[in-house]
């Protein structure tokens, strides 16, 4: 069965304020038993000792106690006499109006009625100085509250009480019985309070989250440019926040899918429409199938192949499949090999060569040789692309603390510094003819990107202080990785 988060929630809070509200409800209930209780029997107490003076007196005027020993009728008229019109014993009171008192026992030792044993005059009893029991029904263990009883400064005797231990007079119980009726009526009413407060305070609480779940289901639908309203600084603000940020996220990253689809289809339809169209040429007898067509169709098919695993490499990039056999290499010693490949094209272009490397070979890092070398070879091509003939190339290695830095500096033309960061980008090109025969298919410094971080090192596009673009490497050494 399936129980909306409203009303699990209702539930709860019903369950803790109904738990609360009947806690409360039972020590109530046995705070008032027991409250009462222990005030009857300190207004006894009182009662007690007002029972000593009328003892004291009676004592005076026989000399002894031997006009009331084993005579309860006699203790009972000096209980009578004891009491004031103040006192509170309201249930003997009640009694006296409504029908007279029981006869008094004689000496013959017949017992009370068992209820007589509850009332005050049915716990009291009178014992001599030594405390031994002189009248009254109750022994003298169980008269828990004793006053003295003294007469010319002398103690001649002691009058005690066995203390209630539960209530049994009408009007005590009916006392109790109403406020055990009317904390029970305000426990109903503040859970029935609770309640009423519950449901509109738990439907507002799961309204938001019922919001963020349809917004939720819209996102997954593919509707990227769900937002939601952010509400008040607190756990579900935050979430909403999260949750517009995760929308944004997929909706740059489905922007960039179609965006890289649509550049990936031009850069493939170029050299396939340029084949198609020289194939369809000599097919026509417009052109000659001589070695002239065969070098030309060989260069777009060489193109071809190289932006086929170019887009290889980066697929496989993102999927965590390409491979690094990675080992201790000499970054001095790749360097040099990459700026020997291309020795001979920058000659035939006119662009000046300037290197720059330390002296020693101690700039040893972890890495795979391969992939390296590729790095330094895209760059310097990168260069070779767009650098203006009679241009300038500087290349420096050198050693930090815990990098290599490897730098190519070239000369103009140079790029906008909005667009710097952005020639990592994949397709990404300054020029916007996309002229393919200068500027390629834009995933050269892309793949540098991801060689480089792959052997958790960064690069960094920045201006050239010779008018070009700085392409700035820094790898871990070894011995400073953790």
């Amino acid at each position: 069965m399936k129980i909306m988060i409203k009303y699990r929630l209702l539930i709860a809070m019903l369950a803790a304020t109904g738990a609360v509200v009947i806690s409360m409800f039972l020590i109530m209930q046995w705070s008032i038993g027991r409250g009462f209780l222990a005030y009857v029997n300190t207004m006894e107490k009182d009662r007690l000792e007002r029972l000593a003076q009328v003892m004291e007196r009676a004592y005076r005027t026989n000399g002894s106690w031997d006009f009331i020993k084993g005579d309860e009728a006699t203790l009972f008229k000096l209980v009578a006499a004891s009491r004031e019109t103040n006192d509170l014993d309201r249930s003997d009171r009640g009694e006296r109006r409504m029908r007279p008192p029981p006869p008094f026992p004689n000496r013959s030792g017949h017992s009370f009625p068992a209820r007589f044993q509850y009332r005050f005059e049915g716990r009291v009893l009178l014992l001599d100085a030594q405390k031994v029991k002189l009248v009254g029904m109750p022994s003298a263990q169980e008269a828990a509250q004793l006053h003295e009883i003294t007469s010319s400064d002398r103690i001649v005797g002691y009058v005690g009480l066995r203390p209630r231990q539960r209530l049994t007079d009408t009007y005590q119980l009916l006392f109790v019985k109403q406020q055990k009726l009317t904390m029970g009526l305000v426990a109903v009413i503040m859970f029935l309070v609770s309640a009423a407060i519950s449901l509109p305070l738990a439907h507002r609480l799961v309204l938001p989250i019922k919001r963020l779940a349809a917004s939720m289901h819209r996102l997954a639908s593919g509707e990227y440019g769900t937002r939601v309203a952010v509400g008040p600084e607190d756990e579900l603000g935050q979430l909403a926040r999260d949750f517009n940020t995760l929308a944004l996220t997929l909706e740059n990253n489905e922007r960039a899918r179609r965006r890289w689809v649509a550049d990936v289809s031009h850069e493939l339809r170029t050299p396939l429409a340029i084949l198609r169209g020289e194939i369809e040429a000599i097919q026509d007898g417009v052109r000659q199938a001589g070695p002239e067509s065969m070098r030309s169709l060989h260069g777009e098919v060489m193109h071809l192949s190289r932006l086929v695993d170019d887009l290889y490499q980066l697929s496989l990039y993102d999927i965590g499949a390409l491979t690094y056999r990675k080992e201790s290499v000499d970054l001095k010693e790749v360097l040099e090999d990459a700026l020997t490949s291309v020795g001979q094209e920058l000659i035939q272009k006119g662009i000046n060569l300037s290197i720059e490397l330390p002296r020693d070979d101690g700039c040893s890092v972890f890495a795979d040789p391969d992939r390296l070398s590729q790095l330094f070879s895209n760059l310097l091509d990168n260069s070779l692309k767009y650098t203006d003939a009679g241009g300038k190339l500087a290349v420096r290695l050198q050693r930090g603390p815990n990098t290599a830095q490897v730098e190519f500096a070239d000369s103009a033309p140079g790029v906008a510094p909005d667009q710097l960061q952005r020639l990592f980008d994949r397709l990404y090109r300054v020029e916007s003819s996309r002229n393919r025969a200068k500027g390629g298919a834009g995933l050269g410094l892309a793949i540098c990107k991801n060689i480089v971080e792959a052997h958790e090192g960064t690069i960094a596009a920045l201006p050239s202080p010779h008018g070009g673009v700085l392409i700035r490497v820094e790898l871990p050494l070894i011995g400073s990785r953790t």
